[in-house]
C-alpha cells in the first residue's frame, strides 16, 4: 500500500542534504498533502515547497513544474493500488477468498491516511489529458488483472470477463470511497465483508471450468 507522506514536523530542517531519491520520495509526500488537502488547482509550489522544508529552486530541480509534480504523484498512487490487487489475487486459488482479498485492497487504498485514493477517483484535474488517461488507465489495468481471473477460470470470452471484471472492482471502489467518505461507521472489517458477499453471490454463478 502507499505510504503517508512527511508531515511538517517529519521534514527535514531546511537546506538538509539527502540523496536524490530520498528528497523526491520527500518531496512527493510534502506534495500529497498539500493536492489531497487543497487540490490541484489550489495548491502552489510554494505550499509544497513550505512543507517539504526545501526551496522553490530544490523543489524545481526535481519537478519542472505543478503538472509534473502532480502526475509523478499520481503514477505512484497508481502503482500501489495496482500492485494491492495483483498481491491479493495472487494470494490464494480460492475465489471467494481472491474476491475478499480483492475487495480488502480498496478498503485499505482508500482507508490509507494519506488520502491517496483522493488524486485517482477524485482529482479536480481530469479535464487536463495527462490526468484523465491516467484515471482511466488505473481501472482498465486492475480489471484486466480481475478479467484474467475470469477468463481462465469461468471460460468466459475476454469481453465477457472483461466486463464481470469492471463490475466488480467498481462495486469495490464506489462502496470503499463512499465507506470512507461518510465516517467509516461501519468497521472495516464488517464493510469488506458484506461488499465481498455481495460480490460473490454475483460472481460465483459463473462456476469454475478450466485450470
Amino acid at each position: 500500500m502507499s505510504v503517508p507522506g512527511p508531515s511538517v514536523s517529519d521534514s527535514p530542517a531546511r537546506g538538509t542534504r539527502l540523496p536524490r531519491s530520498a528528497r523526491r520520495a520527500q518531496l512527493l509526500g510534502a506534495a500529497r498533502e498539500v493536492f489531497v488537502a487543497s487540490g490541484y488547482h489550489s495548491a502552489s509550489m510554494d505550499d509544497i515547497a513550505d512543507r517539504a522544508g526545501v526551496s522553490k529552486p530544490v523543489l524545481y530541480q526535481h519537478f519542472p513544474g505543478k503538472l509534473d509534480l502532480y502526475l509523478a504523484l499520481l503514477d505512484q498512487s497508481i502503482e500501489s493500488l495496482v500492485a494491492a490487487v495483483a498481491d491479493a489475487l495472487a494470494s490464494t486459488t480460492d475465489n471467494k477468498l481472491r474476491v475478499t482479498a480483492t475487495t480488502q485492497a480498496y478498503y485499505d487504498f482508500v482507508a490509507d491516511e494519506g488520502g491517496a485514493f483522493r488524486l485517482i477517483f477524485e482529482s479536480d484535474l481530469t479535464s487536463e489529458p495527462a490526468v484523465r488517461e491516467r484515471v482511466d488507465r488505473v481501472n482498465q489495468e486492475c480489471a484486466e488483472l480481475v478479467s484474467e481471473v475470469i477468463a481462465e477460470d469461468a471460460g468466459l470470452s475476454d469481453e465477457q470477463s472483461h466486463l464481470l471484471a469492471s463490475g466488480l472492482i467498481g462495486m469495490a471502489q464506489v462502496s470503499a470511497r463512499y465507506w470512507v467518505t461518510t465516517g467509516q461507521r461501519v468497521p472495516e472489517d464488517e464493510a469488506v465483508r458484506l461488499v465481498a458477499a455481495l460480490s460473490w453471490r454475483g460472481i460465483s454463478k459463473f462456476p469454475r471450468t478450466g485450470g
